[in-house]
């Protein structure tokens, strides 16, 4: 695979001897003036493009701006710059005075988009809906980070696992590590492979080189291929032919003022961008960035296993809240459902059996608390000519911070590079990227937790000691939740304590193991279980767009292909050889596992009724080798009323195939292996036909220990009572699908002060991807009476966690508006509403798909960029109401919560300074956006940015 990938470079120059050349006049030089229609002062900083073509350059200090070109005449010119409505000036002859004026533009309304149908359009006749925020969007908001500002765009719900760590989505079906939604910074997809997370704001653009953002809501997949369906977010970094100089920032803020989680602490960002351009011909830029900070802490103990749960001891009503021997609290680890043991006792003359638990480790012992993210990219571009621009990038990010998926990953280390090759022309597109993915020094909090608790002995010694002491004191008279209080401060003696050097010497051992499925089975042996996660993987793509327009004149075509392959490094624990017989496949090593994807699509967009009606229609083709292709329609129609009134509607499907861990993983996690769900996966376990489901077994077991209770035999109790256990039967998995129809409404009016925005959706999803427990019999199969006596004891079962599909379709539908309004002046006044649900499904599932997302949210801002000559200000107030949160790791309530951001920006002209003072949450309204996630507070800031010359 080097081979290929050292080889790329030379494939795309070879291409560059059949491409048509312009005629070969002689340059010819262009200047003139650009200047702002009301004050007539100069615009530094106005981009002067070349229709049609990739040449171009910025105004300097004065407004003025040179440029060579060989573009035959007459051509046109296009100005445009953040805060002004673009112009158009067409240039007759060599010589032409160029002076031009713009006008202000309070709001959106002429915005040009492309990520909605990869090419150039009005943002107004869009086919689907599409949020943008460009550079002056971006840096009036009050969001401590550009990322930031995506919480507060319509219909977008971010998830923050740490402040190093974001996550956006669009509706319905959200998780933490979101792969339903795809973020492509300059055409490069962000996605960690392994992971299976989107790492856009982690490794993505600094705050001094990002230029806009799109996002468009709902599903991508018709022209963006898999993994698309819940959304796209579209990152593009400014140019270095237009966007030249050398620029500074220092953010400085403070977190945690309120004391509760941690100490006030410090948050501090720094960043530099160099960028030059020598002769409209060849440029580079620069860009680095470094952020650390004292990360949220997660400290929330609801407990989502009380008493009334058959996997809890509901027949005891007094063993509740803090007495509840079984509690698995959101942010304590090793306290689940696979360090649970079963303990019987004589009790009021019976033999009563308990579930009890190990008590655990909270998750503020358990993690680092110093945060930092480094960006470091770089990008060299040459224009072959005006029309054909070749480009080299690289990037490289490392960070810290906590993620969830199945369970709480500590990031420590984290890297992911990127080299990328490009070339760029006005009617096509060559790329071709790597991607080369490491966890470094990561590890998962659970193994940690339960490897620290076995080293006080294993699941039976330590129940043991327990059942010990819980007769004791229940034969002296205690009651039973004091009973079992004292019982477990008597087996936990020895135990290793937060805050010790035994527990953090411990603590080390095990997060430098790669290896989480060995156990100690004797009182006192240290542990050799580990919790490290030592991830590596490759990725390489490749993708070509062309625009047929020179060759097909009755409607707009584009025609797009593109590859991915990725290799993942065996490392023996969360991803395996599956070539090696079973007993090796642990070791570490062995061949690389791969997985590939390619598609193509074809996009057709045509205009009748004098231009009112644009219509347009996609199809892509998608293939897995591990599945059967895939086809993704869309059909639009936008159709314009009174040159205002712009209403659409869409069609569209998208397919996502599994990610690398939903489809490859096979880790061992506290005596349950997570598996993918391939059938290649599956060869030699049997868990996919031969497997009962986790929740029928707590059921069975519940319902056998009242008969054993009543008098029964614990064997004749299981077998009356088989028939509560339920046969998995899980299919191999698929990819998931999702059918999508929206309609929507955009419009400008009250003379262009009045911007409106509204669309509605509906969903149906099927082959929803998700996690179930099952357990395999060691005894016979499924059915049999061996097998349902297996269930009666944990050593005779081997537990997986699969990924598979869920069998139900599942519908969901929403709606948004937005409203954005120049009432007075330079004062704007804008808000959202959205609305999000999911029909209910009265048919149960192998596994519950978690919606994951309030029915309810709004948006109102208001500020005036100018409210005093370089003074202006923004404020966002943003609210949601309560909702349920379903996931592997952790399900409950995430109450309502409202918060408030705001910041003043002051700009001085010389020296070029720009003081922002901002805060979000100013109000410090402890909340929290998911369960088990942290408790998020104020975060207040300066920030200081510092244009210091163009060289």
């Amino acid at each position: 695979m080097k081979q290929r990938i050292f080889t790329l470079p030379f494939i795309f120059l070879s291409l560059l001897g059949s491409l048509p050349l312009l005629a070969q006049d002689d340059l010819v030089l262009l200047s003139g003036r650009v200047d702002d229609s009301e004050t007539h002062q100069p615009i530094p900083g106005a981009g002067v493009l070349i229709k049609n073509t990739v040449a171009g350059t910025i105004t300097n200090e004065s407004g003025e701006f040179t440029l060579r070109t060989k573009v035959k005449f007459p051509f046109t010119l296009v100005f445009q710059v953040i805060g002004y409505a673009p112009r158009e000036l067409t240039v007759e002859r060599p010589g032409d005075k160029i002076a031009i004026s713009l006008n202000t533009q309070a709001i959106l309304g002429k915005e040009v988009v492309v990520t909605a149908s990869r090419i150039e359009e009005d943002i107004l006749k869009s086919p689907v809906a599409i949020e943008k925020l460009n550079l002056r969007v971006l840096k009036e908001s009050p969001a401590p980070s550009f990322y930031d500002a995506l919480e507060n765009v319509k219909g977008v719900q971010m998830t923050t696992s740490s402040l190093t760590f974001k996550v956006p989505n669009t509706r319905g079906f959200n998780i933490p590590n979101n792969f339903r939604f795809m973020q492509l910074v300059d055409g490069v997809d962000m996605q960690a492979a392994t992971l299976g997370v989107p790492l856009g704001n982690a490794i993505g653009p600094t705050e001094l080189d990002i230029e806009s953002i799109e996002i468009t809501p709902g599903a991508a997949s018709a022209l963006y291929g898999m993994n698309a369906i819940n959304g796209l977010a579209n990152l593009q970094t400014k140019s270095a032919f237009q966007y030249q100089g050398v620029s500074l920032y220092q953010k400085t803020g403070v977190n945690h003022v309120d004391g509760i989680d941690r100490n006030p602490s410090l948050l501090t960002e720094s960043a530099v961008r160099i960028a030059k351009a020598f002769g409209n011909k060849f440029a580079f830029k620069l860009n680095f960035s470094y952020l650390q900070g004292t990360d949220w802490l997660a400290n929330t103990q609801t407990d989502q296993n009380p008493q009334n749960k058959t996997s809890a001891n509901p027949r005891f009503p007094g063993l509740s809240g803090a007495s509840n021997p079984a509690a698995d609290l959101w942010n304590r680890y090793g306290d689940d459902g696979s360090s649970r043991s079963a303990i019987a006792i004589q009790y009021k003359g019976k033999t009563e059996t308990f579930n009890v638990s190990r008590t655990g480790y909270y998750e503020r012992d358990l993690v680092n608390p110093a945060v930092r993210n480094v960006k470091l990219d770089g990008g060299l571009f040459y224009k072959i000519n005006d029309k054909v621009e070749l480009s080299y990038g690289y990037r490289y990010g490392l960070m810290d911070g906590i993620f969830q998926r199945g369970n709480k990953i500590q990031l420590k280390n984290v890297t992911v590079q990127n080299h990328k090759l490009e070339l760029h022309g006005t009617d096509f597109t060559l790329r071709g990227y790597t991607l080369i993915e490491n966890t470094g020094n990561s590890y998962n909090l659970n193994p940690l937790a339960y490897n620290l608790d076995l080293n006080n002995g294993s699941n039976p010694v330590w129940a043991g000691k327990f059942q010990k002491e819980l007769q004791t004191q229940v034969d002296a008279g205690a009651d039973l939740a004091t009973a079992m209080t004292l019982a477990r401060s008597v087996a936990d003696q020895g135990r290793v304590q937060p805050g010790t050097a035994a527990f953090n010497d411990l603590k080390n051992t095990i997060i430098g193991i790669n290896n989480w499925d060995i156990a100690v089975n004797t009182l006192g042996a240290t542990t050799t279980g580990g919790a490290a996660l030592w991830q590596r993987s490759n990725t390489y793509h490749a993708d070509a767009q062309l625009n047929l327009r020179r060759y097909i004149t009755f409607a707009d075509v584009l025609v797009g292909a593109d590859y991915r392959r990725y290799e993942v490094i065996p490392d023996g624990n969360n991803f395996v050889d599956f070539s090696k017989p079973l007993e090796q496949r642990t070791t570490p090593g062995g061949k690389n596992q791969i997985y590939t994807k390619y598609g193509a699509f074809v996009s057709v967009t045509k205009t009748f009724l004098s231009d009112k009606l644009k219509t347009s229609a996609s199809l892509r083709v998608d293939n897995n080798p591990e599945f059967s292709p895939k086809m993704n329609p869309r059909l639009a129609l936008v159709y314009t009323a009174a040159e205002k009134h712009n209403i659409r509607f869409t069609y569209q499907n998208g397919f996502r195939y599994p990610s690398l861990f939903e489809a490859l993983s096979y880790v061992n996690n506290a005596g349950v292996r997570r598996v993918g769900g391939l059938a290649r996966v599956n060869e030699g376990l049997g868990y996919l036909e031969n497997s009962y489901t986790l929740a029928s077994i707590n059921n069975f077991v519940s319902v056998v220990n009242a008969d054993v209770a009543g008098g029964l035999s614990r064997s004749d109790a299981a077998l009356k009572n088989r028939a509560q256990l339920a046969v998995a039967g899980l299919p191999a998995e698929q990819p998931e699908h999702i059918n999508s129809l929206e309609i929507g409404y955009k419009s400008v009016l009250a003379k262009n002060k009045l911007a409106v925005d509204a669309d509605a959706y509906y969903n149906s999803y099927r082959n929803f991807l998700g996690q179930v427990d099952v357990a395999v019999p060691t005894n016979g199969n499924v059915g049999s009476d061996a097998a349902v006596l297996d269930m009666l004891t944990r050593t005779k079962q081997v537990r997986y966690r699969v990924y598979t599909n869920a069998r139900q379709v599942y519908y969901s539908y929403g709606a948004s508006v937005g409203v954005t309004y120049n009432f007075y002046q330079k004062y704007v006044l804008s808000g959202n509403f959205n609305y999000n649900n999911l029909i209910s499904n009265d048919n149960p599932d192998v596994f519950v798909t978690g919606f994951n997302t309030p029915k309810y949210v709004t948006n109102i801002s208001f500020g005036n960029r100018e409210i005093a000559r370089n003074l202006g200000f923004n404020v966002v107030w943003r609210w949601q109401d309560s909702f349920f949160w379903q996931s592997p790791l952790a399900d409950g309530v995430i109450p309502a919560y409202q918060t408030v951001d705001a910041q003043v920006t002051y700009r001085a002209p010389q020296p070029k300074l720009t003081f922002k003072l901002g805060g979000s949450n100013i109000l410090n309204n402890r909340y929290v956006q998911y369960a088990a996630g942290p408790t998020i507070g104020g975060l207040y800031y300066l920030a200081i940015t510092w244009d210091v010359t163009r060289f």
